[in-house]
């Protein structure tokens, strides 16, 4: 199974949106708020060069917010990505 993170927020209707779609797929994912430390926020704009959240990585690939994470799953492209490891 893919390594999945997702940086998210408390207050972020997308970050909650993006967990549920990960939910439902059953897929474990690591999330990382960047609400409670700022540092972590740092780092996933070094790693995703983005500002805003949620951003989601599998397997250290930066996937995009809560848009880029539906376009991949109705291109019916998000399933394979979730196989590999």
């Amino acid at each position: 199974m893919a390594k999945v993170e997702i940086y998210s927020s408390a207050h972020c209707p997308y970050c909650a949106m993006a967990k549920q779609l990960l939910d439902r797929k059953g897929v474990a994912y690591d999330e990382i708020r960047v609400d409670l430390d700022p540092g972590k926020r740092q780092e996933m704009m070094t790693k995703s060069r983005q500002r805003t959240v949620p951003q989601i990585f599998i397997n250290n690939e930066a996937i995009g917010g809560y848009t880029d994470l539906v376009a991949i799953e109705r291109a019916k492209r998000l399933d394979a990505l979730l196989a590999q490891s």
